[in-house]
């Protein structure tokens, strides 16, 4: 039985605010993953990186950060230690790969979209949280940018979410809070699309190597998640813009 009394194939609840949360913020998101909960917004600037002037190319990228109270003690901020450690690099590289690889960039010229993921609460899949709160947040940033005319079309080719799943007492279960992540025997994240392709897979033993049939047993769990969660942004997307029509 895991800690959490979910069944194997079980994702935590999922709970997505959109209204009231962030006055300011062309596209915001909490997303509340059992305890993890993570605040995602969306700010479109006119400004694109040095390098992609000229090419008549938008660009995505992502922040991400845990407040000092999001774990059991307090962590001081990166800001006061003077820089971002690797794990913090990491993540946000990962969530703008993963937004990057739905969007025609071509179909944002010249607009740049800074995705922040505030880390509020944290109790394992953080990551996977702000990758599928980011989605939504960038969709309602786009909402935004085709309402202004900033844009011509919509620019989102697919969807994308994440989640986590790993090897747990000898069995694969899907979405680890943290009392799975921190004994798990293997620990996978899995990014996909709507459409089922493959953004990022980022899997790793942490006591002895796991088959090739594990391997697949926990990329159908991440397959199912992932569904579950699509249909959930859908319907979330659904209802943000029926209520700003």
């Amino acid at each position: 039985m895991r800690p959490s009394e979910r069944n194997n194939d079980e994702l935590r609840n999922i709970v997505i605010e959109t209204n009231g949360i962030v006055k300011h913020a062309e596209g915001v998101c909490m997303i509340k993953s059992g305890d993890t909960h993570v605040l995602c917004t969306a700010t479109v600037e006119d400004k694109i990186p040095h390098w992609l002037k000229g090419k008549g190319e938008g660009w995505i990228t992502a922040e991400y950060g845990m407040l000092p109270r999001s774990t059991g003690s307090r962590m001081s901020r990166e800001a006061a230690r003077g820089k971002q450690s690797g794990r913090t690099q990491e993540i946000q590289r990962l969530i703008g790969r993963s937004l990057r690889a739905v969007v025609d960039l071509k179909k944002m010229p010249d607009i740049q979209i800074i995705i922040d993921c505030d880390v509020i609460q944290a109790d394992g899949g953080t990551r996977t949280a702000a990758i599928t709160g980011a989605y939504i947040a960038l969709h309602q940033a786009f909402e935004h940018l085709l309402s202004i005319k900033a844009i011509k079309e919509m620019p989102l080719i697919d969807s994308v979410a994440a989640v986590s799943c790993g090897l747990y007492k000898g069995e694969a279960v899907l979405d680890l809070d943290y009392a799975e992540d921190s004994s798990a025997e293997a620990d996978t994240n899995f990014v996909l699309t709507g459409k089922g392709g493959i953004v990022e897979v980022q899997g790793t033993a942490e006591d002895k190597p796991f088959t090739e049939d594990q391997f697949f047993e926990l990329m159908a769990l991440a397959k199912k998640g992932v569904t579950e969660l699509t249909n959930i942004q859908n319907q979330i997307l659904e209802t943000y813009k029926r209520d700003a029509a």
